[in-house]
């Protein structure tokens, strides 16, 4: 029995419209006519339309089992679609009319103006979207499922992308899970054809590079040819912040993101300082609520989009992305962050994604085994991963390069750290070596001031040893420090790059309309809320800069 179609299903997620509501879409929508049987979208589609049910009614099919199942059913006055559709991903479901029916076709465009335009209506509607989305999260309906071996470092990757950028999948072992081998011999993959993704009846892409796979999902969508107001990399924090200021004060707004939104930010598991949340909130909760509201303004994404260089030589910079996709802006953010340090320990790089991690979320502490668990560092990315390993690990070992958690730790932190009785803390230490037989075994630690050695039993390492700012692909134009920050306002003066009359707008490049936030920024405050800060602050510069171009 479909979740959905319950007699207990919620109010919220199946809203019935009144007159004056569904007049408002006839203003905007087109009448189309179906007899029953016929389809009004297929799994796949690029972007699905919104329907507005007039007469009749339009039943969702799931297409991701051995047989299609109708998972819900829109009756007269109530319409169809999900986040998914904000989100501008391909349909995962199918659609066909129940009976003789009538319904409004509303471009998603639209659909965009009605939710912003109309706060009430638009309110039913996002809060109808938001619980379908729940619903189908909890049932495990509609949903690709990812079959891998927990011994592949790609399969990992495909999970973390796939969590990263908050799409719903199930994770089928071909070690945990008994059926599985069964599956795959009946639907004909090899060995060689691992990890796959069954996206729909029939449908599944073989070994996929996360490319294909984003773009078989709608994540990634071709941008050649097209000129955006502000094109933003990097959507952590900051990048986020200026969509959301940006899209919703009508600039034209593209974010570019090379893996997935929120950042380190949205890797963090608990954030208890953040303006507004007393008992506080995931980094992956809090970042997901802000792109979809950069989303219901408009603002428009694609990832994996990797920059590759920008180029400034012309009337208007212009991204180039790995992949040869070229995109003109008025406008530039970088918001790149960082990239995080590597362990300096030989052979490290066999157990990335086997053993050794950058986060540690409920993902990664599904992929590691054993009750034990290290952590490398002493920020406060160490100290939150410290306290919700200590949760569920029997035993976390904390390696420490110098003497003290205060150094770099908020204090609360600190304290919780010391109050857990499954913590210990080796000052002074660091790791040697790595060691295991395809998964990570072990860890060889030595202490840096006596010069003792030992071996720890360890089979997830959670690193946390800082990062280096993404800058390595800008140009001599864009003006760094000597560590690759980049300069902005004042910070620039002093250089020839600088063209103008004017000084820089604050967190301005050394390149008119080219400006940079968070942590990648020469100066900036290393805490989310300053990320946010910063990215909604560009967004005035931005209309100062565009302001001043046109005079």
């Amino acid at each position: 029995m479909s979740l959905y179609n319950s007699a207990a299903r919620p109010s919220v997620a199946f809203p019935q419209l009144n007159e004056a509501e569904i007049a408002g879409f006839q203003e905007i929508g087109t009448v189309r006519r179906l007899r029953d049987g016929e389809t009004l979208f297929e799994i796949g589609d690029p972007s699905a339309a919104f329907f507005v049910v007039l007469t009749g009614g339009v039943d969702i099919v799931d297409h991701t089992g051995d047989q299609p199942r109708i998972i819900a059913t829109h009756h007269a006055g109530q319409f169809t679609g999900s986040l998914a559709l904000l989100k501008q991903w391909r349909s995962t479901a199918g659609a066909v009319a129940r009976g003789d029916t009538e319904v409004l076709d509303v471009p998603a465009t639209e659909l965009r103006r009605i939710i912003v335009d109309r706060p009430t209506l638009g309110e039913i509607i996002l809060k109808a979207f938001i619980a379908r989305w729940d619903l189908l999260a909890e049932s495990g309906l509609n949903r690709p499922r990812l079959i891998g071996s927990e011994r592949s470092r790609s399969a990992f990757e495909m999970r973390e992308f796939l969590t990263r950028n908050q799409v719903p999948f199930t994770w089928l072992s071909v070690e945990a899970e008994p059926d599985v081998a069964e599956l795959v011999q009946h639907i004909g993959l090899a060995e060689a054809d691992l990890p796959a993704v069954v996206c729909g009846e029939g449908t599944f892409l073989r070994n996929p590079t996360i490319r294909q796979l984003a773009e078989a999902i709608g994540l990634k969508r071709p941008l050649g040819g097209r000129a955006f107001d502000l094109v933003v990399i990097g959507a952590g924090p900051a990048g986020l912040a200026a969509a959301v200021y940006g899209s919703s004060e009508g600039l034209r707004t593209l974010v570019l993101d090379s893996f997935g939104a929120g950042g380190q930010a949205g890797a963090s598991m608990t954030i208890e300082n953040y303006l507004g949340f007393p008992t506080g909130i995931t980094g992956a909760e809090l970042m997901s609520r802000a792109l979809l509201q950069a989303q219901k303004f408009g603002s428009e994404f694609s990832t994996p989009s990797v920059a590759a260089g920008l180029e400034l030589a012309g009337p208007r910079p212009i991204v180039r992305l790995a992949d040869g996709d070229r995109v003109e802006a008025r406008c530039v953010l970088i918001a790149t962050g960082a990239d995080y340090n590597k362990l300096a320990v030989p052979g490290y790089e066999r157990f990335e994604g086997l053993g050794i991690y950058y986060a540690a979320t409920p993902m990664e502490l599904a992929s590691s085994h054993g009750t034990e668990a290290v952590v490398v560092g002493g920020g406060n990315s160490a100290g939150q991963a410290i306290v919700f390993l200590a949760q569920h690990r029997q035993r976390v070992s904390v390696m420490l390069r110098g003497a003290d958690l205060r150094k770099n730790m908020s204090s609360y932190l600190v304290e919780r750290i010391h109050a857990a009785g499954n913590v210990e803390v080796l000052t002074h230490t660091q790791i040697r070596a790595v060691l295991g037989d395809g998964v990570l075994e072990a860890v060889e630690i030595e202490n840096t001031q006596t010069g003792e050695r030992r071996t720890l039993a360890a089979p997830a390492v959670f690193s946390f040893i800082g990062a280096v700012p993404r800058t390595g692909w800008l140009p001599p134009e864009i003006e760094t420090d000597a560590k690759g920050f980049i300069c902005t306002g004042r910070a620039v003066l002093d250089s020839a790059r600088w063209p103008l009359d004017r000084e820089p707008f604050p967190l301005e490049t050394s390149h008119p309309g080219v400006f940079a936030a968070g942590d990648v920024r020469l100066g900036s405050v290393k805490r989310c809320s300053a990320g946010v800060g910063e990215g909604s602050m560009v967004v005035a510069f931005v209309h100062q800069y565009l302001s001043s171009a046109t005079e």
